[in-house]
């Protein structure tokens, strides 16, 4: 079976990006023209599993009816009016959202690393004016092998040098530590009373579907409630129902809104949302905190002409709507035991594959070959020959994030699929 490489379309299609196009990105050479709930197709008609939801961003199915049409309903309507002015759907929207996860105040904003960067501000603006902190000497704890995003401030404590070389001078003000390392945390504490916030994935994505420890988390909540600092909860990528739990940090609290009565919910004072929050039908990123910390933010102080639009706010609404009465939440925990558990099966089959790791439906197999190695690229194209698309990530790691409507007939396929290449695959 051949790639999509050799035919005609497909390279027209590549060679016109390659050509016009900065070469920022290293797709996979397929030439995707149709999406509808788990399922892709390239420009020659053939159907692929998506296994990647674009990076997290389409949980709730490739282009979901009930998001496409409140798109096309708000798109005749009205779709931006700028913060200038009121509009009839951020009030709704900011109502909304604030009560389905528990939080007084939204700051609306467009894209993950807007949200990021949104948060960053708003941590050291509290710092200074609630904590007490001196000007310009707020400092951030994020923790290594992190991926926020690529602005020019989160690229400055990026561990990627693809992402961080030749970009600086870079932005200071953060202390760096070890993922999953609690002591690490608490010695930087020690060290620097100035720190006003932490910055955490409750699951790195990037790096390979890093899980924690239990109790990392919720020790690190304590911590910064002990030091008086921010604890930021990144769940661009870990949130909306992607692993399991309404957010990584609910355990597996499924209830829309925090829960107090759930032991295992870890609330953070900050929490920052992206690509799931549009279902992928529109750039949709939020921050949320309570009042105590968001009244910081005053007019002039953050904005975005985009944030807060009247079709992005009701296309969030759609989403999370979505994800609520389809009940993917719970879905994305049954099928990821379904998967994990189908992993360590092929595991114990072949010497290829050596560990899968991952919460609900986000996972990962971890290849044995080095990560400068060409191994998991080269399955994954075996993969897309065999009709489902997945990317490596740090080189000898294959990410496996399908959408959350799948069902456990159409993962038991994938997963049969996952099987056979990888146990005909020869290095």
């Amino acid at each position: 079976m051949t790639t999509s490489t050799s035919n005609t379309k497909s390279q027209e299609f590549i060679s016109l990006e390659n050509d016009h196009g900065a070469h920022n990105y290293h797709p996979l050479p397929v030439v995707l023209s149709k999406g509808e709930g788990v399922f892709v197709w390239d420009v020659e008609g053939k159907k692929y599993y998506d296994f990647l939801s674009a990076y997290s961003a389409v949980n709730q199915g490739h282009c979901h009816p009930r998001i496409v049409n409140t798109i096309k309903e708000q798109a005749e309507t009205l779709t931006l009016t700028s913060r200038a002015f009121y509009n009839d759907v951020l009030g709704p929207y900011e109502k909304f959202i604030t009560e389905y996860f528990g939080f007084d105040k939204l700051l609306p904003m467009n894209t993950g690393a807007e949200a990021v960067e949104t948060a960053i501000k708003v941590c050291r603006k509290w710092g200074y004016e609630k904590k007490g902190v001196a000007e310009n000497q707020g400092l951030i704890m994020v923790f290594d092998q992190n991926f926020h995003g690529r602005t020019t401030t989160i690229i400055s404590f990026s561990s990627d040098p693809d992402a961080r070389n030749h970009f600086g001078p870079y932005t200071e003000g953060f202390i760096k530590v070890p993922y999953n390392n609690l002591e690490a945390v608490k010695e930087a504490f020690e060290e620097h009373s100035d720190i006003v916030g932490v910055l955490v994935e409750p699951i790195q994505g990037e790096a390979g579907v890093m899980v924690p420890d239990e109790g990392f988390l919720s020790e690190i909540n304590s911590i910064c409630k002990e030091h008086n600092a921010l604890f930021m909860a990144d769940e661009i990528q870990t949130g909306i129902g992607r692993t399991g739990g309404l957010l990584a940090v609910c355990g597996n609290c499924t209830c829309e809104g925090h829960c107090e009565r759930q032991s295992t919910y870890v609330k953070p004072d900050v929490l920052i949302l992206g690509k799931a929050l549009s279902g992928g039908g529109y750039p949709v990123s939020a921050v949320l905190a309570d009042n105590h910390i968001m009244d910081v933010i005053t007019p002039g102080t953050h904005g975005s002409t985009f944030g807060g639009n009247p079709l992005g706010a009701k296309i969030a609404m759609t989403a999370l709507e979505v994800i609520r009465d389809e009940k993917l939440t719970q879905n994305a925990r049954k099928l990821g035991e379904v998967f994990r558990d189908r992993m360590n099966q092929l595991i114990s089959k072949t010497d290829l594959v050596k560990l899968v790791r991952g919460k609900g439906l986000l996972n990962a197999i971890v290849i044995n070959d080095t990560p400068d190695s060409s191994t998991a690229w080269d399955i994954c194209m075996k993969l897309s020959e065999n009709g489902l698309l997945a990317k490596p990530t740090h080189g000898n790691i294959i990410r496996f994030a399908p959408p959350l409507v799948m069902t456990e007939e159409q993962l038991h396929e994938c997963c049969d699929i996952i099987d056979k290449t990888i146990l005909d695959f020869k290095k």
